[in-house]
């Protein structure tokens, strides 16, 4: 979709903004969860309505006045998305009426100057209900009525969104290419993504498990439109304890599914652990592209010209279908060699497109067949068909 515009959904904690972005592009891809910060990065998604498409943007909850990193990391995310955005959905909760965050960030808002929709959510009790008039308080224009989790007046809201995009641009465009980031917890997986968008994107924490959910992050290259999508750490299911943690790993799961190339991030210090090779299996047993991404190359202290072909050597030693897979060595921090890894990822995309003719393939299994002729049925012959 390169050249679409982009709608940031925006608010404070639990208000909703996740249960919209699901209900509005029509599929459950971010997480939703009671519990306020479950979503912290920005969150792409692609929506069509009535002919139009454009990106949506889920974000984090602001806070305003908190000052601990994950809390600035996200209002950064935040004020970006509005930054890009063709388009502001700022949402509110009627259930609790106006709140001093809500003011706080209406003022960010009329400071911001972009086009925006005031968007009351949860009012279930539409059209008796009418606790979203209390949001002209905030001096934003009229509140636009919904309930997001029943589905309420979603249709309208995307007509009013439509209508407010600028106008479409022609476009050409290739088929995009989705690109799925996996690896182990805290092996560097976000770090990776924003040094190739040349952005902080996405939320860089010391915890491990910082990304809850799949984030979709479209870029641009060579003409060519690449959406990363930055997983949760998967782990063994015997840690997965907790519900987001839970729906986290299945997403990833999904990610890797519905991708056409997957980038394993390893640690070069900690080297290839028994997860990292189920993960690569689950790809190339999917029919996806695999790329193994090493990283934090820069931190491996006594390394030769060796030391590279020597760890593949081992890896393809415990995992032989890992034989014609492609490694990178790249540094995140530094950013090394991360340059290469889209021009990478477009290689290996174009060869997992190609398709082999049927006579080349029935060619290559006579010649097999000639070589070593299999157990065979009493009084039949093995045929080719």
């Amino acid at each position: 979709m390169r050249g679409a515009p982009t709608v940031a959904i925006i608010g404070r904690p639990n208000v909703g903004k996740s249960t919209l972005f699901n209900r509005l592009i029509g599929r459950r891809e971010a997480i939703v969860d009671d519990r306020p910060g479950v979503t912290r990065d920005r969150h792409f998604g692609a929506a069509e309505w009535n002919g139009r498409r454009f990106w949506l943007v889920d974000t984090g909850g602001m806070v305003p006045g908190a000052q601990d990193q994950l809390s600035r990391a996200v209002r950064t995310q935040v004020e970006t998305a509005v930054a890009e955005s063709d388009l502001v959905l700022f949402l509110v909760d009627v259930t609790e009426g106006v709140h001093p965050a809500d003011q706080e960030i209406a003022a960010y808002l009329r400071k911001a100057r972009r086009p925006m929709i005031l968007v009351a959510n949860k009012a279930d009790h539409l059209p008796a209900d009418t606790r979203h008039l209390a949001f002209y308080e905030l001096g934003l224009g009229d509140p636009f009525p919904i309930s997001a989790s029943i589905g309420t007046s979603s249709g309208d809201l995307l007509d009013q969104i439509v209508a407010r995009l600028p106008a479409a641009a022609p476009t050409g465009e290739e088929a995009e290419i989705r690109v799925a980031v996996v690896g182990r917890p805290n092996v560097g997986k976000s770090s990776l993504v924003n040094r190739l968008l040349g952005a902080e994107r996405l939320v860089v924490a010391d915890e491990p498990g910082t990304t809850r959910d799949a984030i979709d992050t479209p870029l641009t290259w060579h003409g060519r439109t690449l959406v990363f999508i930055d997983t949760a750490g998967l782990r063994k299911r015997s840690k997965v304890d907790d519900d987001v943690e839970f729906y986290s790993t299945l997403r990833t799961s999904r990610a890797v599914e519905h991708a056409d190339v997957c980038v394993l991030v390893v640690d070069a210090k900690d080297g290839m652990h028994v997860q990292d090779l189920k993960i690569a299996n689950e790809a190339w047993e999917r029919g996806v592209a695999l790329i193994i991404a090493v990283n934090k190359w820069d931190l491996v202290e006594e390394k030769d010209s060796n030391t590279a072909v020597r760890g593949e050597r081992e890896v393809r030693e415990r995992a032989p279908f890992v034989e014609f897979i492609p490694f990178v060595y790249v540094s995140a921090k530094t950013g090394q060699r991360v340059a290469k890894l889209p021009d990478l990822i477009l290689e290996v995309a174009e060869e997992r497109a190609k398709r082999v003719p049927t006579a080349e393939v029935n060619r290559v299994l006579e010649s097999l067949l000639e070589r070593h002729q299999p157990p065979q049925p009493v009084g039949e012959s093995v045929r080719l068909l």
